[in-house]
């Protein structure tokens, strides 16, 4: 997915690694592969999911909130931000949407307390997640 059809921007491993720095991920980061990092991309984002539905459940409301807000980012600084529209043609402008329309659906769940639309979101998120670990590096 990285040869010149990747929906990616050639330097889309720079801004994953600097998405996870900006959202406190570090270990591994500095070694991984672009591949890897995407992989690290969905896995925190779906963790991040967890870990709000979680503190929802416990009413903990600053920990839904941390975890929500870590989860926005990651789809939207990490995965959304670093798509190449030039090269990735159809498939990265709906990767594009959906990951805004993700992005909208965790604010509502945290201004809401909703934990259908973190279910839902998270449902959107898996499918990508082992499509990329299917793919291999």
């Amino acid at each position: 997915m990285y040869a010149s059809a990747s929906p990616f921007s050639p330097r889309a491993s720079q801004g994953f690694s600097n998405a996870y720095r900006r959202v406190g991920i570090e270990t591994g980061v500095e070694s991984a592969s672009p591949h890897r990092l995407v992989a690290m991309l969905f896995d925190g984002a779906i963790e991040s999911i967890a870990q709000a539905r979680g503190a929802m459940q416990a009413g903990q409301i600053e920990a839904k909130g941390r975890a929500i807000g870590r989860a926005a980012r990651i789809v939207d600084e990490g995965l959304k931000s670093n798509l190449n529209g030039a090269a990735g043609g159809a498939l990265a402008s709906d990767l594009g949407e959906l990951y805004a329309y993700v992005t909208r659906r965790l604010m509502h769940a945290n201004l809401h307390n909703d934990a259908a639309a973190l279910d839902e979101c998270q449902r959107l998120l898996e499918p990508l997640r082992q499509a990329w670990a299917s793919i291999g590096p």
